[in-house]
């Protein structure tokens, strides 16, 4: 009868796997013994030299580093004897796991392990090669948080709720930059047993490709970023050979950031994709305080510049959450993290109601439009030129 495999050994045939199947992310070694006294752990990478998949071994000292690189295989037979002999923790990161074997105070080994939650995180620099918050990530890490709970609310008071979870659920993120939220609303619907599809749109290309490696490093499914500016996509979107068209749908539309009548656009196109869902944290209100005049009861008020501006960004705000409200959607305007973590906090989510708004909320809701706009010396809104333009959608 064999003898059981032992915890060290069961750790390096998952080391071993995680290599064999790519989904090696990091190694460390750590709490020395015996030794080098200014030892205090080994870090290992995975890297290729001169065609040669290799492990780069780092053996870091208080006041040195020393580095060795070796063929996986040799790496490997070298890790397995410090385990045994000179270390008394080893924790290996996998893509799908979070691997940590343990020596007790009574001389016994422990393995533990656990899934990794989102490895993402360190892909992206969020967190370091141990799993711990990188400080200067901080206000990013709440940002991404406080995102989570806002669109998994949503998703419960959305349409979707009700969908057959093996359907895929369609985002589109316009704006991505690096991609910590979209990255961030793959795991989660992912997590939460659902089929992502999710495509990041992003106007510098060298971020698209950072994403879309980090995306093939980590073994995503259900995840791309695209090259683009949001009016060159809707307009893809839209047309074809110059003809209007009805665009594919969408469940989910994000825009954060999206500069002035880029969130009008990003809207507008959440709305005729028939989105369950548009999140959009505006930014740069520039269309409308041009064509705004204070109107006489507010002139003493408004003769401040700045006042006229943050007035510009409500009017521009609180139009779009009524327009729309006018297409069907439950809307609101908040602040979805404070203004400590950015200045570009203010919200605007939609969630499509499961019933239209009978006609004469829908009228009401036009005529309010009509008069605020009236009331400032308004004339053009983006995302009602939109609208209107569409028909018979906003007529």
């Amino acid at each position: 009868m064999s003898d059981p495999i032992t915890d060290p050994q069961k750790f390096m045939l998952r080391l071993q796997q995680s290599l064999d199947d790519a989904s090696f992310l990091s190694l460390s070694l750590g709490r020395p013994q015996g030794g080098e006294p200014s030892l205090d752990k080994l870090l290992a990478r995975r890297l290729v030299l001169r065609g040669v998949e290799q492990l780069s071994l780092v053996w870091r000292h208080r006041t040195k580093d020393i580095t060795k690189n070796l063929p996986l295989a040799d790496a490997v037979a070298l890790i397995g004897t410090l385990v045994d002999s000179q270390f008394q923790h080893a924790h290996l990161v996998t893509r799908g796991h979070d691997i940590q074997l343990a020596m007790g105070k009574k001389g016994r080994w422990s393995l533990r392990i656990g899934k990794l939650a989102a490895p993402f995180l360190l892909e992206l620099g969020i967190t370091d090669s141990q799993h711990r918050l990188v400080p200067t990530m901080a206000r990013k890490w709440k940002q991404i948080n406080k995102f989570i709970e806002v669109l998994a609310h949503a998703v419960a008071q959305s349409p979707l709720a009700a969908r057959d979870p093996a359907q895929p659920v369609r985002v589109l993120d316009f704006g991505a930059g690096k991609g910590y939220l979209t990255f961030a609303v793959q795991q989660h619907l992912q997590a939460s047993a659902r089929v992502p599809d999710v495509v990041g749109v992003e106007l510098r290309a060298d971020l698209t490709s950072f994403c879309n490696s980090a995306v093939a490093r980590l073994g995503l499914s259900g995840l791309r970023f695209e090259a683009g500016d949001i009016r060159q996509f809707t307009n893809a979107q839209h047309q074809t050979d110059g003809q209007p068209q009805t665009p594919g749908t969408i469940d989910i539309m994000i825009a954060l950031h999206a500069c002035d009548i880029a969130t009008d656009i990003a809207m507008h196109h959440g709305v005729r994709s028939g989105a369950a869902i548009i999140l959009c944290s505006p930014c740069c209100h520039q269309q409308l305080r041009p064509q705004m005049s204070a109107p006489a009861p507010l002139q003493a008020m408004l003769q401040h510049g700045i006042h006229m501006t943050e007035q510009a960004e409500m009017l521009t705000d609180s139009l779009r959450a009524m327009l729309l409200q006018a297409c069907g959607y439950d809307a609101q305007v908040f602040e979805f993290i404070s203004p400590e973590h950015t200045g570009k906090n203010k919200m605007v989510l939609a969630v499509r109601r499961p019933h239209p708004l009978p006609a004469s909320q829908r009228t009401a809701l036009l005529a309010k439009v009509a008069e605020l706009k009236a009331f400032y010396g308004v004339t053009a809104q983006q995302l009602e030129t939109l609208l209107l333009a569409d028909t018979p959608q906003a007529q």
